[in-house]
């Protein structure tokens, strides 16, 4: 069995398709707006674990990234179609009588 040879740097293609890595988050503490605990969050957004408050999005300090400069974002894949149940045909019609139940006595009692 043969390996294949592993590259030591990506190809050009490689890059051109790789988005740039993001900044690392900032980690921020302020006030919650609420209560008044003191939180911490990244890049100025925050979620109070006493009371429930969260800030909106748009006040953090950077823009979030999309989906596609997600690193942990799976790989796109492509899910088989679910087949839609067909009518039921001219040779299928609404179930009959249940089937009588066996006698549970022994032979020959």
């Amino acid at each position: 069995m043969t390996r294949r040879p592993t590259r030591a740097e990506p190809s050009a293609d490689d890059t051109a398709r790789l988005p740039a890595p993001l900044p690392a988050p900032e980690l921020t503490e302020a006030e919650c707006r609420r209560c008044g605990t003191y939180i911490a969050g990244l890049d100025g957004r925050y979620a109070c674990g006493v009371c429930g408050w969260v800030n909106d999005h748009s006040e953090g300090h950077r823009r979030l990234p999309t989906a596609d400069e997600d690193p942990d974002r799976p790989a796109a894949r492509s899910r088989p179609r679910r087949r839609r149940p067909l009518p039921p045909g001219p040779q299928e019609g609404p179930p009959g009588p249940a089937p009588a139940p066996a006698d549970p006595s022994p032979p020959g009692h």
